[in-house]
């Protein structure tokens, strides 16, 4: 009984810090469909960070909007904060998330380059992003109190096997500081994401109904990974493990590994594209002679 109150006390008093990185590229398919599919999205997310921070008065929130051509912070404002105007029945931290949140989109989305032919999103740039983030938030903390932080990525793009070694480092990067990445996939199965959410200890989703989207978020995401265990959750996905050729950037099941940078290529190269090491060509395999038998007026 005692450990237990004092587990509960503990956790009381640290710091849980989401980060929750938004997909806002206009390449992608849900958003192509029907352009009015990311207000919905936004709204789900503003609502999603807010119950955040209701749970407790040390939780803290910072969101990074991800697109084809930059990554930004959509709250907190590092310099200066939105004018905000008092509203009757809403919590002033709430209000001042919702439209710190649409003012910056809007501002960006307004500044964006138009595309002429689909791009990726940088999310592996956003993730790196949101994690010297919480590394500079966790030094600045006072001494004797613990932060908890976790990334959530919410993305309706396609796979991005061009940014396979910057995803590879974010995600063993989390693993080493106990970092969790979780990822809500919007009508996608993300191999790469699965892999980081598996080497994080985090959960992938994959939402098919924009309609309960904040369902899915408050009922898979809201809880604290070290409560997750008692929760009925959805079962994890088989993760494909496959990587990408630095040739072609696609996915391989066979290839060749440079054993100095430990670049994958689907094919044999003399030289290494990626550190430029030289390699000998591998000489045929010696063909062994077949033993004669003994015959019997040899014996």
């Amino acid at each position: 009984m005692e450990a237990d109150q004092a587990a509960s006390k503990e956790a009381e008093s640290c710091i849980d810090l989401l980060v929750i990185v938004l997909d806002t590229n206009p390449s992608q398919h849900i958003v192509r469909q029907n352009p009015q599919n990311l207000t919905q999205i936004l709204e789900a997310v503003i609502a999603f960070g807010n119950a955040h921070l209701m749970q407790k008065a040390q939780n803290k929130l910072a969101v990074v909007s991800c697109s084809h051509h930059a990554t930004n912070f959509l709250y907190p404002l590092p310099r200066r904060q939105v004018e905000l105007r008092q509203v009757d029945g809403q919590y002033e931290a709430f209000s001042l998330v919702e439209k710190t949140v649409k003012q910056q989109l809007g501002s960006i989305l307004m500044n964006a380059p138009r595309l002429s032919a689909p791009c990726e999103s940088l999310l592996a740039g956003s993730m790196s992003m949101a994690l010297c983030y919480i590394s500079r938030l966790q030094r600045n903390v006072a001494p004797g109190v613990k932060m908890h932080s976790r990334i959530l990525v919410l993305t309706g793009s396609n796979e991005c096997a061009s940014q396979y070694m910057t995803f590879m480092n974010v995600f063993f990067t989390a693993q080493k500081l106990g970092i969790t990445i979780d990822t809500c996939a919007l009508n996608k199965t993300l191999s790469l994401l699965q892999q980081g959410c598996d080497i994080t200890s985090g959960q992938f989703l994959k939402v098919t109904q924009l309609d309960g989207l904040l369902q899915y978020l408050l009922w898979v995401f809201l809880p604290a990974p070290h409560i997750r265990h008692k929760l009925v959750l959805p079962p994890p996905p088989k993760v494909d493990y496959r990587a990408s050729c630095f040739c072609h950037r696609e996915l391989i099941d066979i290839g060749y590994v440079c054993s100095v940078c430990l670049s994958v290529f689907c094919k044999y190269s003399p030289i290494c594209t990626t550190c430029h090491t030289i390699f000998k060509n591998p000489g045929p395999l010696p063909i062994k002679g077949k033993k004669k038998k003994k015959t019997d007026k040899q014996m």
